[in-house]
């Protein structure tokens, strides 16, 4: 029977977050505690990359913290975006959370379906003259520069933010007594790992968004009980809803 689900995402900032609705439905409760957190680079630690924003035509963004940090440096190095920048995202919410800091127009504002750098490449493809400058964590694969790259597309990958554990207080520890954990990266994983080097999963179900999420959890000698995204359930709350319904009756 789950009871209480430690979700390790930050509080959602919507009172109308499906989680809420789940509390509700289900009689749970969702506990938010990041296992880990984003810090940008200081204006600085990015100058050492030798990269001038206003070299670039247009922007992908494949998360909010690349957003946030991307303005947040412009910001500080007193550098004014220009009115035709183009934006693209790996998908729609990363699009529609670009309005924080300029405004939406769609024929500068362009977004992918699949979440992944493969659904925005043929949009990428149509602007083949732009410049693209890629903001990512300071852990990252080649993906993303490999399918630019087979496009034959300029770009350029730069780190402008980091994640850094966010570790338990010795309180949190001992009440540590959750039914389920959420996790949606592989920091996530290994950051449980670390603040509880002894952990035993035993009856405690382990969620997992993402397959590199999902494959960390087995990595790491785990039990996975749910995973998403799936053809039936886009999402960690669909998921999590059929999953409580099986299992909570």
């Amino acid at each position: 029977m789950i009871k209480k689900i430690l979700v390790s995402q930050p509080k959602p900032a919507s009172d109308k977050s499906p989680y809420y609705e789940l509390e509700k439905d289900y009689g749970v409760e969702c506990v938010f505690r990041p296992f880990f957190k984003v810090e940008g680079l200081t204006a600085k630690e990015f100058r050492q990359q030798k990269i001038n924003l206003l070299d670039y035509t247009a922007v992908v963004f494949t998360s909010r913290h690349a957003v946030d940090n991307y303005f947040k440096l412009a910001k500080e190095m007193r550098i004014t975006i220009p009115e035709d920048m183009k934006y693209f995202c790996v998908i729609e919410t990363i699009a529609l959370y670009i309005q924080k800091y300029v405004q939406y127009r769609k024929r500068k504002v362009f977004f992918g379906e699949t979440g992944k750098i493969d659904g925005l490449l043929a949009q990428m493809s149509r602007h083949k003259t732009e410049k693209y400058l890629v903001p990512l964590s300071c852990v990252h694969n080649d993906d993303i520069k490999n399918a630019l790259d087979e496009k034959n597309l300029k770009h350029t990958e730069c780190v402008m933010y980091r994640t850094v554990s966010n570790d338990f207080t010795e309180e949190e520890i001992k009440s540590f007594d959750y039914d389920m954990m959420i996790f949606f990266s592989p920091t996530g994983v290994k950051a449980l790992k670390k603040n509880f080097p002894d952990f035993k999963q035993g009856d405690i179900a382990v969620a997992a968004f993402g397959p590199a999420t999902a494959k960390t959890v087995e990595d790491e000698n785990l039990r996975l009980d749910l995973e998403a995204p799936s053809k039936k359930f886009p999402s960690m709350t669909g998921a999590l809803k059929d999953y409580l319904e099986r299992n909570n009756e």
